[in-house]
């Protein structure tokens, strides 16, 4: 490769979400853009986002209470949003193609609910741009200063470019090739960066009644937290029991803030499965069940007080404080109360959150404070360009961080360069 060939207008490190529209916005402008990945295939994260789904953007149009759900950035975010929003991505989109449907809590997705379509897309822009792309080149060094990036070095040379964008996401699926590159360069660059945990993530439970019923999804849950036996919140939504413990948008939702109370001591939960009914109507509909079954055994009604898919776990609960084979005529009306409260609370000891393996999102990175959210510039590094899962923003699961890509992606290529 000839010298020429190895100075560029921009560098990009990391073809996932967000560096794939900044190398392609640039490009569309004119720019000479090399994109450098470290794994085999471009975007191997977005291919398994939304558990191969891809919820590509959540359809919130009032941008208020859309930056509202970014918590402490909300402030940050305005001008950024402004240049390229929720709108922006459904005409980027649906003009090349791929048409987008929104569903439940207004997530929206491709209409083929294909992943690899959302990324074919992506490559298609660079591609039909010209951005030189480098696949398998793992970038082993970057040399400069707070006054500027001078070169990069990958396996196979080493790169040097007018001005330079980080895109290497955070910590989350470190086998798709998130293991915090990106922080390691920032911080020697001088950025100050807020180390990474876990935020949209399963949580490890020890229960062994809802490992019975694994795989179990229930749409309208409420979960209430309780540390050292204090209530601190509630949520309801889809839950998600799993061998290990539970997920679902509820608890991925949830984990954030299970992580401060994990700080503050131990940490129990309850769940209740129908938490649009109250104890006297659920004691009544209990009562109706067992007038229709009263010369069967308690176990083998089970399935009928509890949503679908609970009954396994509730005879494990069940049979921990009364005579499951009994006959139904049997139980006395204090059991029968047991059964209505406890399915209106069914307990959970969390001994952890998940780790990065099974993270959706991590937080952790750049201070805003250190970006120019307008341009997404460094303001300690002149000629770097930061976008992504890199700057420490907080988000629930429903379509924000992909949106964060985007707009930080198409803003940052918009930018580069410019006067």
């Amino acid at each position: 490769m000839s010298s020429n060939e190895t100075h560029f207008d921009l560098i990009v490190i990391g073809g996932g979400a967000s560096g794939l529209m900044a190398a392609g916005r640039a490009a569309e402008r004119g720019l000479r853009v090399l994109l450098l990945e470290k794994n085999k295939k471009l975007a191997e994260k977005l291919r398994i986002s939304g558990g191969g789904r891809c919820n590509i953007t959540n359809a919130e149009h009032d941008l208020r209470v859309l930056l509202g759900a970014y918590g402490k950035a909300e402030k940050f975010l305005y001008s950024l949003f402004s240049k390229f929003g929720v709108r922006d991505t459904f005409s980027f989109f649906e003009s090349r193609g791929l048409p987008l449907v929104v569903q439940a809590r207004k997530r929206a997705f491709p209409q083929t609910e294909r992943a690899e379509d959302v990324v074919s897309v992506l490559e298609k822009y660079v591609r039909d741009g010209g951005v030189t792309i480098q696949t398998d080149s793992p970038v082993t060094r970057v040399r400069g200063t707070h006054s500027g990036i001078t070169s990069v070095t990958s396996k196979k040379n080493t790169y040097s470019a007018e001005h330079y964008l980080f895109s290497t996401g955070s910590m989350s699926h470190p086998e798709t090739g998130s293991t915090g590159d990106g922080f390691k360069w920032l911080k020697e660059l001088g950025h100050t960066v807020l180390p990474a945990t876990p935020t949209i993530v399963p949580l490890a439970t020890k229960d062994e009644w809802s490992k019975k019923i694994a795989g179990v999804s229930l749409s309208f849950m409420k979960i209430t937290f309780f540390v050292e036996g204090k209530k601190a919140f509630s949520k309801t939504g889809k839950l998600l029991f799993t061998h290990f413990g539970l997920s679902g948008p509820l608890i991925l939702n949830s984990a954030h803030d299970v992580a401060n109370l994990l700080h503050e001591g131990a940490v129990t939960a309850t769940i209740d499965a129908y938490p649009d009914t109250d104890l006297g109507a659920l004691d009544n509909h209990i009562v109706a069940v067992f007038d229709m079954h009263k010369n069967k055994e308690l176990k083998n009604i089970v399935g009928e007080l509890a949503p679908d898919g609970i009954g396994k776990g509730l005879i494990v609960l069940l049979g921990e404080v009364l005579d499951i084979s009994k006959k139904v005529h049997s139980v006395s009306k204090e059991e029968r109360k047991h059964i209505v409260r406890l399915v209106k609370a069914l307990p959970v000891t969390v001994t952890g959150l998940m780790g990065f393996d099974r993270a959706v999102v991590a937080d952790g990175g750049v201070a805003l404070e250190e970006i120019d959210m307008r341009t997404m510039r460094s303001k300690r590094v002149q000629n770097l360009y930061v976008t992504g899962d890199l700057l420490h923003i907080n988000r629930p699961s429903g379509g924000f961080s992909l949106q964060l890509c985007w707009s930080t992606g198409y803003v940052a290529g918009s930018s580069v360069g410019a006067k």
